[in-house]
């Protein structure tokens, strides 16, 4: 087996013939030819998912050595390396679906000339997610849905859904549950944008009527999503946990000591002292991450990542605190006529999507008890009843 000298060496060669930079695509939901033509070479080289096995473009490495492979692309600012370990769709349709699905979507995912978006949370089922109603009905060599979606990240530019459905209203309501990819792009699928905070519309409503999906699109098995689901969602409070979002007009220093410096406000004992508690809490998030990404690669529980994730809302919101005191009264201000106001106040905004998005706080408080902690479970009345009985919220 190779080294990790060896390949250190290998991919900084390789990255030094082949990589010159692209220029940024218009939004994050979007991307550009130029860049898959170069996630089309980091797949072909075995660099996007270098655990996997050879036969789907990975090298079969350990988790070790492909941790190589991602320190030198971050070392040039080059993307596309290491999506085994963030890519939902990619992770997900691997571990689960079927050789056509696999073959129908892999490549095109890993290389972005599909996009995906996430077709989970409902009306009345968010915090309770097992408690969805849209249904997804066997017919022949197909599946037809019918029923609604919400707080759906990214759905007007997605090829592809990742779906959980109720197949099965006559037992428990985990146990009902089926995982589909639905192709996004066919009659029935009314996307609706919703407008955040921010002035943003990233989120949608999606409403499905009749929609099809083919029947090698079943994830997993038929009555087995709720399992689908929670390694999806384990990749997902990963990434959660682990980085936030840039400012708007990249106006103000990422770096929060660097920040209060050039606002004469590092001298400050309050801010100082908030500072460090920043900077604490960022470090210890960084070791849980390494402690439940190391769990997750030797196949044990990922609950740990609901730590991470919950984590990395309270750092989000006591940085959106700590900025919105270094700014001063400026943040008073607002729009592109007052750059560092307007960024300071959107970071501290669109902390409160990581405090909802990938489960809510109190979700993750909840499985952080029970699954981390041991402590005795919430009751749920529900639990065992056959979905049809259940009570709508």
């Amino acid at each position: 087996m190779i080294s990790a000298n060896q390949l250190r060496e290998e991919v900084r060669a390789w990255l030094a013939a082949e990589w010159t930079g692209l220029a940024p695509a218009e939004d994050r939901w979007s991307t550009t030819p130029e860049r898959i033509a170069w996630l089309e070479k980091v797949v072909a080289a075995g660099y996007a998912v270098p655990t996997w096995p050879v036969e789907w473009f990975g090298r079969a490495c350990p988790a070790e050595l492909a941790d190589v492979v991602a320190a030198e692309f971050d070392a040039v600012d080059a993307p596309g390396a290491r999506q085994d370990k963030y890519s939902i769709p990619a992770n997900t349709v691997l571990a689960f679906g079927t050789e056509r699905l696999k073959n129908d979507l892999l490549y095109d995912v890993l290389t972005e000339r599909s996009r995906t978006c996430l077709f989970y949370s409902e009306p009345g089922a968010g915090s309770d997610l097992a408690g969805v109603r849209t249904t997804a009905v066997r017919d022949g060599d197909r599946w037809i849905v019918n029923g609604q979606k919400v707080w759906t990240s990214g759905a007007k530019s997605a090829d592809y859904a990742l779906l959980i459905a109720r197949t099965d209203w006559d037992v428990p309501k985990h146990k009902g549950l089926s995982y589909f990819v639905v192709p996004m792009h066919q009659p029935g699928v009314d996307i609706r944008p919703l407008v955040q905070i921010t002035g943003e519309a990233h989120f949608n409503e999606v409403f499905l009527t009749d929609v099809e999906i083919p029947a090698d699109y079943l994830v997993g098995e038929e009555g087995k999503g709720w399992r689908v689901l929670q390694t999806a969602l384990a990749y997902e409070r990963s990434i959660m946990g682990e980085g936030a979002r840039a400012s708007r007009h990249g106006s103000i220093a990422d770096d929060l000591v660097e920040f209060a410096r050039e606002r004469g406000r590092l001298a400050d004992p309050v801010v100082r002292d908030n500072l460090a508690t920043v900077l604490a809490l960022r470090e210890l998030n960084a070791l849980n991450n390494a402690r439940a990404k190391a769990a997750a690669e030797q196949g044990t529980s990922s609950s740990v990542m609901s730590l991470g994730k919950l984590a990395m809302s309270g750092i989000l919101h006591a940085e959106g605190r700590l900025r919105t005191g270094i700014a001063g009264p400026e943040t008073l201000l607002a729009g592109d006529e007052n750059p560092v106001a307007d960024d300071v106040n959107f970071l501290a905004l669109n902390a409160f999507f990581t405090s909802i998005g990938g489960g809510t706080d109190q979700i993750q408080r909840t499985i952080i008890a029970e699954r981390v902690l041991g402590l005795p479970k919430e009751p749920e009345i529900d639990r065992d009843l056959p979905f049809r009985a259940v009570r709508r919220s």
